[in-house]
């Protein structure tokens, strides 16, 4: 062929030192027209030439802007990491009857497994007290309402034009309609879909019937206004079986709270466990090395996450729980923890210093220290049901192009140990009276201040379980 390749149809497509004029006539000799050939020798070889550069330039420009474009993404674009219920850890049973991912057999077989799957005996009440959150605040846009299912409650959730956010029941008193479900905000009031009665965010009153022309508005016409608030990210409600009970007051960050901080991200998983078992990890300080010793590369699932190649390196864990003292508030404990990466079993790397504050029943804060500066995680435990609990995990830090690739690698990384945890507790018991040794005297020091988060009149188990079947 010479110097010439095929390009179809008989043409050939010549090399580098042809001009692009020679170029385009070529590939007009498979043509008919007699104006190609007219247009062809009107053009000089600079114009082609030109044209060539002109074609260079665009491109580079466009590899540029796309580079920036993708630097920009990272830069400032939060990573996310998202887990359903039948995502993490029941690979074992679908590998051994051969069911693909996108089987249709999937769901039935997992749901299958949690029916058979034995919960334990003396559950403690799946609600315990506390401030909950319902939603992450940049989900509810100013003029929005939503629905929230949680807490054995139904919420509508909307956000008013000031930016106040208000929380009441679900449904409207009238006829049952849901007003997180095509409800309107008007004002500081929110407007039923079905028959248009409006009831204030304020009080949950109804202050409006627009096709009443008698009498007065029924004060039985109200909604439960829940008491809220909206801080570090978070929108919370108070629950509480006693609905005199008065609540305690949210620590904020104030890095977070005041936007100095940069949000680099969050990760989200559906737990199928007891709330309790979740924050019970904080005090049991034995299961770190276990589970989350082994390198955070060899991946979250328990049948594989020890291979020998990942031995070179491993995770070392030094941590402590603490009750708290009698000046301290009681609904926060303590955990002290020592993170660092261990080459070899010798040489430390990657240290990080962690204070982690329960705060009641289903919200932590860890703040940690490490090589580029100060961070903190966020972590809310919300149940959905009395054995489903969303957990979200938010991270904040100092905006720098450090903090830019370490923060989305501690996300992952936390995310893939997170999924060890959930592989044991997706099928794991509650055992009301562990058998413990005396090195495991911290998780009975952990449930002993958790207890407080439970009344006498706590909704049981069992009761709002019968209620979910219904």
């Amino acid at each position: 062929m010479g110097d010439e390749l095929c390009f179809g149809h008989g043409s050939r497509l010549p090399q580098d030192n042809v001009s692009w004029k020679q170029w385009l006539e070529l590939l007009t000799t498979t043509k008919n027209g007699t104006l190609d050939r007219m247009l062809l020798d009107l053009l000089p070889d600079e114009l082609w030439q030109g044209h060539a550069v002109a074609l260079s330039v665009v491109g580079h420009t466009i590899a540029l802007i796309l580079v920036v474009w993708l630097c920009w993404k990272f830069y400032y674009t939060p990573f996310v990491w998202k887990r359903d219920l039948t995502d993490i850890g029941y690979n074992h049973v679908l590998d051994n009857e051969q069911i693909r991912r996108n089987d249709k057999k999937r769901a039935h077989t997992i749901n299958r497994i949690r029916r058979l799957r034995s919960v334990g005996q003396r559950i403690p009440p799946p609600y315990p007290n506390g401030w909950y959150s319902i939603l992450e605040s940049e989900t509810l846009a100013i003029g929005q309402a939503k629905s929230v299912d949680c807490l054995g409650q139904n919420f509508v959730v909307f956000r008013t034009a000031s930016g106040e956010v208000n929380v009441l029941d679900a449904y409207c008193p009238h006829l049952g309609a849901n007003l997180g479900v095509g409800g309107v905000v008007r004002g500081d009031c929110i407007e039923c879909p079905f028959h248009h009665w409006s009831f204030s965010g304020r009080d949950g009153q109804c202050t409006n019937i627009p096709y009443m022309k008698s009498g007065s508005i029924p004060k039985s016409a109200k909604l439960k206004k829940w008491k809220s608030l909206e801080a570090n990210g978070f929108i919370f409600v108070w629950h509480h079986v006693d609905e005199t009970a008065e609540p305690w007051e949210m620590k904020i960050v104030p890095e977070v709270d005041d936007g100095r901080w940069a949000y680099y991200g969050r990760n989200e998983f559906l737990v199928n466990a007891h709330i309790q078992d979740i924050p019970e990890n904080g005090a049991d300080v034995a299961h770190l090395s276990a589970v989350h010793g082994p390198n955070c590369m060899s991946g979250s699932d328990l049948r594989t996450y020890r291979p020998a190649w990942a031995e070179f390196g491993m995770h070392a864990w030094n941590a402590s729980w603490f009750a708290p003292e009698e000046s301290d508030p009681p609904h926060i404990a303590r955990m002290d923890l020592k993170h660092s990466f261990k080459f070899f079993k010798k040489f430390e790397f990657c240290t990080v210093d962690v204070k982690a504050f329960q705060i009641g029943p289903g919200y932590v804060q860890l703040l940690m220290h490490t090589g580029l500066g100060p961070m903190v995680a966020l972590q809310t435990v919300t149940p959905v049901e009395p054995l489903v609990q969303k957990v979200v995990h938010r991270f904040y830090a100092p905006r720098s192009l450090g903090n830019a690739f370490f923060q989305k690698f501690a996300i992952w990384a936390e995310s893939v140990m997170f999924e060890r945890d959930m592989m044991i507790w997706n099928h794991k018991q509650f055992i009301d009276s562990p058998l413990l040794i005396k090195e495991d005297r911290l998780i009975k020091s952990y449930r002993k201040w958790y207890s407080q988060f439970y009344s006498e009149n706590s909704v049981s188990y069992t009761l709002a379980k019968e209620n979910l079947d219904w």
